[in-house]
């Protein structure tokens, strides 16, 4: 009787994780100002009011975000960064400028500075972590990525890898190497 007891508690815990809670939203669009073949270091946006929300200096979040753009080619640098990245986690629902576009990598292939934007509004969820990429040298906002609902799962109560994973989904949308890291990597 142990035994079936046992393999019983086995087949519920497996399909336990086989059922998804709420999963979050994922969505990002770009400027059509950004030159993303171009870009090869950056850097975190430095706060430096005492005030801020001390979500803004989340080693987690900066961990995570440095992890991914390392994988995908950009050094991080103190020295004029090509890139700035700046995040936030907003803790209500709102409403959000977004843009309906054309594939970011179809975009780029063009890079077609007149496109016209079409604008929609998204709602957001309870908790939501937006993170912009910005272009230091032109001082452009050139890419933005979120990640909405992360509070509604109850795997997101203190769950660094819950929040990793959610940082890994929103730059799933960012598809580009740093420039000239694929011929680099051929040759090391």
């Amino acid at each position: 009787m142990k035994r079936t007891g046992l393999a019983l508690f086995a087949i519920v815990l497996l399909l336990s994780g086989c059922f998804n809670f709420k999963e979050y939203t994922v969505e990002s669009d770009y400027s059509y100002y950004g030159k993303f073949k171009r870009y090869k270091t950056f850097n975190f946006l430095n706060y430096t009011n005492p005030n801020t929300d001390t979500t803004q200096s989340n080693t987690v979040i900066e961990d995570a975000i440095k992890s991914r753009l390392e994988l995908q080619g950009y050094s991080l640098t103190d020295r004029n960064p090509n890139l700035i990245v700046s995040y936030k986690i907003f803790y209500d629902n709102f409403k959000f400028q977004g843009y309906n576009q054309p594939e970011i990598e179809d975009w780029a292939e063009r890079e077609d500075e007149e496109e016209e934007y079409d604008p929609v509004k998204y709602s957001l969820s309870e908790g939501t972590l937006l993170v912009l990429l910005w272009d230091n040298k032109r001082e452009k906002a050139i890419w933005q990525g979120y990640a909405s609902g992360l509070f509604g799962n109850p795997y997101s109560n203190n769950n660094d890898r819950y929040l990793k994973r959610a940082i890994r989904s929103i730059f799933d949308q960012y598809r580009f190497f740093a420039e000239d890291f694929a011929v680099k990597s051929r040759y090391n």
